[in-house]
């Protein structure tokens, strides 16, 4: 067959572009298929104690025992459908028992406050020692981590003493750092404020001995400044790249964002639509680079008689809600009484779509990704990675089991390859040496 270009020139000619595309996959390299927290408990750094995360499971046991003790209350209390409520209650009820925190965040900035140095100099120390003695009994959360002071002009320097005392003494304590541990940066306003930190870490490593890579961090987004910087850019990218590899996350903070857009105290909540426009442009900025989203906390704690734990349940379920719609799948928890309703909420939005979803997927996948009409829901290609996208997410989570999730007639090989194009070729491969025969 005839060509004009020779494969040296159809080489040269692409490469380029295969230069760029190669620079691309790195920059996006898609979700790591690891497990990510439904929340994260902030905890003033003050209180943490090797157990706190046990006693928090306590506490939030007891506020479901007292205040709805069995599943048609809590139905009724946060408008759960009646058909799933028993499977909801039995599965939350066996996570605060297991493992009522996912993810907690010492907080040495509000939750804190500030204090006298040498206080917060103690309290670094002893918190650290707090969260090597719990690691080593294994009444840790499984992530966990510290929030510092902001890097402003008047508490950068603290934030700084505070990192170095709280790592050094964990390492001096434990000799390691814990699994998925993971400093926290607030209200960043600067990509420079991001490279300090940077900075930072490599030299912590270089005078502890740590590998290189080993402290990672989180950014919080709550200023107006990390949406839109002063030339009309967008500084969430830059933040990415002033990380250096090192963000693992980015947590959105609702109130300091709000009170950033001069919105008063009555409406900052976190279904404003000023913090849906943050979130999507957080989304636009790190959707495919691997790093998770949190959403921000209900400050409205569900303290109080019955009927006032109540709506404020009802309050928290709700934001939860609005959060996993827009794809944020976690959020922050600031009260024990809210960790029954963080899971509640989480486990009833998979649930309630368990039969719907399977039936989608597993008509889909026996079409061979051919378009097919399920009810009155109409499936194109596109869709099929969504559906994948929650059975993984679902799983992710414990919201339902292996067993149920292999009901879509996929196998576990095929849900944790997370790429339905990669199932269905798979799938076709197979097929063919079978028609062959």
């Amino acid at each position: 067959m005839k060509t004009s270009l020779s494969d040296q020139e159809i080489r040269s000619t692409a490469a380029p572009l295969e230069a760029s595309l190669a620079k691309f996959v790195k920059r996006f390299p898609g979700e790591s298929g690891a497990r990510q927290p439904v929340h994260t408990v902030y905890g003033g750094a003050q209180l943490f104690k090797s157990n706190t995360t046990q006693r928090l499971g306590e506490l939030a046991l007891r506020a479901l025992e007292q205040n709805a003790p069995d599943a048609a209350t809590l139905a009724e209390a946060i408008g759960l459908d009646p058909a799933h409520a028993d499977v909801v209650y039995a599965r939350v009820v066996e996570k605060l028992k297991r493992e009522p925190v996912e993810d907690f965040r010492i907080d040495f900035e509000d939750g804190y406050g500030n204090r006298p140095d040498d206080e917060e100099d103690k309290d670094a120390e002893l918190r650290a020692r707090e969260l090597a003695t719990g690691v080593k009994n294994g009444t840790v959360s499984p992530f966990t981590g510290i929030r510092i002071k902001t890097f402003s002009q008047e508490l950068m320097r603290r934030g700084i003493r505070t990192l170095d005392i709280f790592v050094t003494s964990l390492l001096d304590a434990l000799g390691e750092l814990p699994p998925w541990f993971v400093i926290t940066q607030p209200k960043i306003q600067l990509p420079e404020q991001v490279t300090l930190l940077i900075d930072l870490f490599e030299r912590l490593e270089q005078k502890l001995g740590l590998a290189e890579g080993s402290l990672k961090m989180e950014f919080m987004i709550e200023t107006t400044q990390s949406i839109l910087n002063e030339r009309g850019g967008s500084n969430l990218p830059l933040f990415l790249e002033a990380a250096r590899g090192r963000c693992v996350a980015a947590h959105f903070g609702t109130y300091d964002y709000t009170a950033s857009c001069n919105i008063t105290a009555a409406h900052q909540r976190m279904d404003h639509p000023s913090c849906d426009f943050a979130r999507q442009m957080m989304q636009v900025a790190y959707s495919g680079t691997g790093i998770w989203l949190s959403d921000g906390a209900t400050n409205v704690m569900p303290i109080g008689d019955r009927a006032t734990v109540h709506r404020a349940w009802r309050l928290h379920v709700d934001h939860i809600r609005h959060s996993l719609i827009n794809g944020y799948y976690q959020g922050w928890d600031l009260n024990p009484a809210q960790l029954p309703t963080r899971y509640a909420a989480v486990y009833s939005f998979f649930i309630e779509n368990l039969p719907a979803a399977t039936e989608r997927l597993s008509n889909f996948i026996q079409k061979a990704g051919q378009a097919t009409l399920v009810g009155d829901v109409f499936d194109d290609a596109a869709t099929g990675q969504g559906l994948l996208n929650y059975f993984l997410r679902a799983l992710n989570c414990g919201a339902i089991t292996e067993e149920e999730a292999l009901m879509t007639g996929l196998t576990l090989d095929e849900l944790r390859s997370r790429s339905f194009v990669k199932i269905l070729q798979g799938r076709r491969a197979n097929a063919a040496p079978a028609a062959a025969g």
